[in-house]
């Protein structure tokens, strides 16, 4: 028998099931052996719904659950979707997972305005089938990493029911020029975390700089957070981030 640590500390059963187009892992909250934890108000469900990057799948993040440590007092689900599989420009074509096209990496790129709209309106169904489940839009946490992070931007700006977060990792804003006249009035106060590494060789630093600086010249609080790192998520990244949700969820 495995070695039981005896402390406060709850734990979570982890949960995992797969489908042809997502992963769901889910955290059931456990009692912690050996101690007596009182709670008040009702324990709320909560969604997290987690986009990966460019070339990945649903897969990618999933690791990155238990490494969180969260303990909710309800249950929480996190959704990875998986991108559609279709030819990208940037890659000379070929076939890969990707939320859109990227026909070229630049701050006034051409861009695929279809393909953004295609996925944020997938993103949007997701939500609404969490709210459909029963978790309210407040308790629900939009992220993603890279060209993920690109589509959470844009869906979480634009949603018409204020949603908990917004976390934004190693990314950029996608069609930046229309945020302004289509932004959510519901979501003007959203908390909002965006991380990047400084030696970002994929998505420099700067872009990730000229998005924060694009939102907070919009009057959106941003919460910014540089690493040591490059296209990537560091520990010290992952804790930053669990501080981050628990205080939301």
């Amino acid at each position: 028998m495995a070695h039981t640590e005896m402390n406060d500390a709850p734990t979570a059963a982890m949960k995992i099931e797969e489908a042809h187009d997502e992963v769901i892992v889910t955290l059931a909250p456990a009692k912690s052996p050996g101690s007596i934890r009182a709670t008040t108000g009702a324990a709320l469900p909560a969604s997290v719904i987690w986009l990966h990057g460019l070339g990945a799948d649903g897969h990618d993040f999933v690791p990155i659950v238990p490494e969180l440590r969260l303990a909710p007092r309800g249950e929480l689900r996190f959704v990875f979707p998986h991108a559609p599989v279709r030819p990208v420009t940037l890659n000379g074509g070929l076939p890969m997972r990707a939320w859109y096209d990227i026909r070229e990496l630049s701050a006034n790129g051409r861009q695929d305005d279809a393909g953004t709209r295609a996925s944020a309106a997938r993103i949007d169904a997701l939500i609404a089938r969490e709210v459909a489940r029963g978790v309210a839009a407040s308790r629900i946490i939009i992220a993603g990493f890279s060209q993920g992070g690109a589509v959470a931007l844009h869906v979480a700006l634009r949603h018409p029911e204020r949603l908990g977060g917004l976390l934004a990792l190693s990314t950029y804003l996608p069609l930046h020029e229309s945020v302004a006249a289509e932004a959510s009035a519901a979501n003007r106060g959203i908390p909002i975390l965006m991380c990047h590494g400084v030696h970002d060789p994929v998505l420099p630093l700067a872009f990730g700089e000229m998005a924060r600086d694009f939102l907070v010249s919009l009057g959106y609080a941003v919460e910014w957070k540089p690493y040591p790192m490059q296209h990537e998520v560091c520990g010290a990244q992952i804790g930053d981030i669990a501080a981050w949700l628990a205080a939301r969820l």
